[in-house]
């Protein structure tokens, strides 16, 4: 299945669509969503989902518009309703603009369907309490959201953040993804689990 990634936002979130010849779920929605609504009508497609892997303000700016446009259902992690009152959630940090609101649905966790594609969500919290990433075996995907970075690891000092936490989700459920699975980002390029399991300098300690 192809993966398309648009770099939106103020900083360059990647929001990508993964999709077959007829359906496509969005994954994360940073910024001005017209791109990805552009890609959707050159190949004729029905988006099934929206599916958030935290609900920091980067990645959720365009999900409003996109979901309104779409009349698509967003799925986002139940575990970060904790963060919704926040200016990490809402926006308007930074001197960044607020995120507009949108109705979300609790993302399904453990090995789901999103519009008959097969998806399993993986509960990787650290960045955030309730991060998850998705991971589609059938294609060997996985987008990681800000847990794991091409040679890094997400921040951990918004509020609900936690270094070792992180590590340990890194390393229990990312790391043990077939090492030839392509991971895909909330920033920067794509990597593969194996690549980072060897060449990772942040994850050395649970790797050697």
């Amino acid at each position: 299945m192809p993966v398309a990634d648009f770099p939106l936002g103020p900083l360059q979130t990647n929001s990508y669509l993964i999709h077959n010849e007829v359906q496509a779920v969005a994954v994360d929605v940073g910024g001005d969503p017209a791109p990805m609504i552009a890609y959707l009508a050159g190949h004729n497609l029905r988006l099934a989902a929206i599916c958030i892997t935290h609900r920091h303000f980067d990645h959720i700016y365009g999900v409003a518009e996109l979901a309104d446009a779409a009349g698509t259902p967003v799925y986002t992690p139940s575990g970060d309703d904790c963060l919704m009152a926040s200016e990490s959630a809402q926006g308007g940090i930074w001197g960044f603009p607020p995120v507009p609101p949108f109705k979300t649905l609790p993302m399904p966790m453990g090995k789901t369907l999103f519009g008959g594609v097969e998806c399993e969500v993986l509960h990787t919290p650290g960045h955030t309490p309730g991060g998850v990433s998705l991971y589609f075996p059938a294609e060997k995907i996985v987008f990681t959201g800000d847990a794991l970075f091409y040679r890094s690891i997400g921040r951990t000092d918004f509020p609900g953040g936690d270094h070792a936490t992180l590590l340990r989700s890194i390393a229990e459920k990312l790391f043990t993804l077939p090492e030839d699975t392509i991971a895909w980002p909330g920033h920067g390029p794509a990597t593969t689990i194996g690549d980072e399991r060897r060449h990772n300098p942040f994850c050395a300690d649970f790797t050697a």
